[in-house]
């Protein structure tokens, strides 16, 4: 039976006003997406964009015993999310389902992604990516529009299967691991569930071999003393080494550059779309000598002590080989988070982006927007109203007032809760562990009380380093971070990947220990500080700050 023991209320204040629909919305435990959405969001993803959209899917398809759905609320123009409790009556009628087939989704999920998950993904890439955009007409692309919202559906239900097969698999791992040492080693088992061998890497692998092209060539070389991308790319154009080089890059954008800035929106331009982003990674891994394949090998060394590590605690043979079975199959499926970002966080996202943008600058063309981008200020019913009925409402009025209202909220700190948490909700259901739960709720308290030069979030990836903070907004300004320095920022997605190449330590001011930033902290083998809610606040650039990433606290030294 849940335990819905209060633990904490909060249905809002002058200066942070919320609107309820109801007592049974405020009963639930609402948490601030900051580890998908950190931003205001747009009207046109949260209307039809979001990750939540096919949760009630996921519940269903799989019986699972720790809710019913998941939903999402718009509080000050950010995202926020709930998970509604499943009845005591729904808990024992599918709590053995959920049992009875979570095994045959680990074991078999591998091959189903291999052989046939991928391939559908692709196709329906392929005709996304060859439509004839610029010959079809208002109505045809509005059909495409919706063909691609069952695209992007049938995508997210695929990650949902994904996502249970490899939850299945790592809760296994690490459940064994307990039996047979016991105790559980968070730390210790976050180093073995990394990947050495996905799509992320190889998107770096693919840089690494445009920066060597650049260091093999006088002239292209010469175009890469140019102080920005945009300086870099005209030198470049001026010469045939240069062009031939540009072609490349198109290249590498064509197969990893369906990704933007921060993947769960539809706003942010994409790599695709303007290549400067791929000119700096590039100039950032001449200037630093990154070395690909040291980092993998210094993964895989680092994993290989932690694996060995884990068997020196194992005294009997028996159990030596469960564990060995259950490792077995959580390191085949760890590449499977980086590679689910790569085809639906960023591919199938970064899809609709450009389906709406070509939908845009038809109603541009009829006089209803200013701009193409002004069609993500709308929802998904205004949009299909306004292209069949063009004077329908003043569109370019609407985009105006939504635009001035997500300005004004990105000056407002979003709480990390709102609502009411019970002690199911902060300890029981699990999936708030992504997003820093229960800590973050059980710290708040002490963030108050703490010094104003000490800061204390999740410990994410271990190690101590003391350097100079570099706060990093957006991956527009990778260029600015220099080797060695501690980046500071609010949240990272897989296209800030190219970034942890540059620096010794990270601060976040979102996520949790499984989160995207201490994932990727901890195969790249940098401490981690993760999810202080405060961090940008605190920290500013050029600050000498200690990282300590088996504590979880910061300190600011100077």
């Amino acid at each position: 039976m849940p335990d819905m023991t209060v633990l904490g209320t909060f249905f809002g204040d002058e200066s942070f006003p919320i609107e309820w629909k109801d007592e049974q919305e405020k009963s639930l435990h609402w948490f601030y997406d900051d580890l998908h959405c950190p931003q205001p969001i747009s009207p046109m993803y949260f209307d039809i964009g979001g990750w939540w959209l096919t949760c009630r899917y996921m519940y269903k398809r799989f019986g699972l015993p720790f809710g019913n759905d998941w939903i999402a609320k718009k509080i000050n123009q950010y995202v926020y999310s709930a998970i509604v409790p499943q009845t005591d009556e729904e808990i024992a009628r599918l709590g053995p389902y959920f049992g009875m087939v979570l095994p045959v989704y680990a074991s078999n999920f591998l091959t189903w992604w291999k052989e046939r998950l991928v391939p559908e993904v692709l196709r329906n890439f392929e005709f996304l990516d060859t439509y004839p955009y610029e010959t079809a007409s208002l109505p045809e692309l509005m059909v495409l529009f919706e063909d691609a919202l069952d695209i992007q559906e049938r995508h997210f239900r695929i990650h949902w299967l994904l996502n249970m097969a490899q939850f299945a698999s790592f809760l296994n791992f690490e459940t064994i691991f307990k039996e047979v040492t016991g105790e559980a080693d968070p730390v210790l088992t976050g180093k073995i569930e990394v990947s050495v061998d996905d799509r992320n890497w190889d998107s770096i692998k693919g840089l690494c071999m445009l920066r060597d092209m650049v260091k093999a060539d006088a002239v292209l070389s010469q175009a890469f003393k140019g102080e920005t991308a945009s300086e870099i790319m005209a030198a470049l154009g001026g010469s045939e080494q240069g062009k031939e080089f540009l072609s490349k890059v198109k290249e590498w954008a064509k197969e990893f550059g369906y990704k933007a800035m921060y993947t769960h929106e539809y706003i942010f331009p994409l790599w695709v779309e303007n290549n400067a982003p791929i000119i700096e990674a590039v100039k950032g891994y001449l200037e630093s000598g990154y070395d690909v394949y040291a980092d993998i090998q210094k993964v895989k060394d680092n994993q290989n002590a932690a694996i060995q590590e884990m068997f020196s605690r194992v005294k009997k043979e028996e159990d030596r080989k469960r564990l060995q079975e259950a490792l077995d199959m959580a390191l085949k499926m760890a590449p499977l988070t980086p590679d689910h970002h790569f085809y639906f966080d960023q591919g199938t996202y970064a899809r609709m982006r450009l389906v709406l943008l070509a939908i845009g600058r038809k109603l541009v063309e009829g006089g209803v927007l200013f701009d193409a981008e002004d069609i993500f200020y709308l929802n998904y019913d205004e949009l299909r109203h306004i292209s069949a009925v063009p004077n329908a409402f003043d569109a370019k009025a609407l985009v105006q007032k939504r635009r001035d209202e997500n300005l004004a909220a990105s000056g407002i700190r979003p709480r990390d809760w709102v609502g009411t948490v019970t002690k199911w909700s902060l300890y029981d259901e699990p999936y708030k562990g992504l997003w820093g739960f229960p800590e973050k709720f059980t710290k708040t308290a002490e963030r108050s009380a703490e010094p104003a030069d000490v800061i204390t979030g999740l410990a994410a990836s271990p190690g101590v380093v003391e350097g100079v903070a570099r706060f990093v907004q957006s991956p527009a300004q990778f260029d600015e971070v220099k080797k060695g320095e501690i980046m500071v920022c609010k949240m990272t997605n897989p296209a800030w990947v190219v970034v942890f190449t540059k620096i010794k330590g990270l601060v976040t001011d979102a996520g949790g220990v499984l989160a995207h930033p201490a994932v990727v902290s901890r195969e790249f083998g940098i401490p981690a500080v993760v999810g202080t809610s405060v961090a940008t606040e605190k920290i500013k650039t050029g600050m000498r700050i200690r990282v300590n990433g088996n504590t979880g606290v910061v300190e600011i030294i100077g």
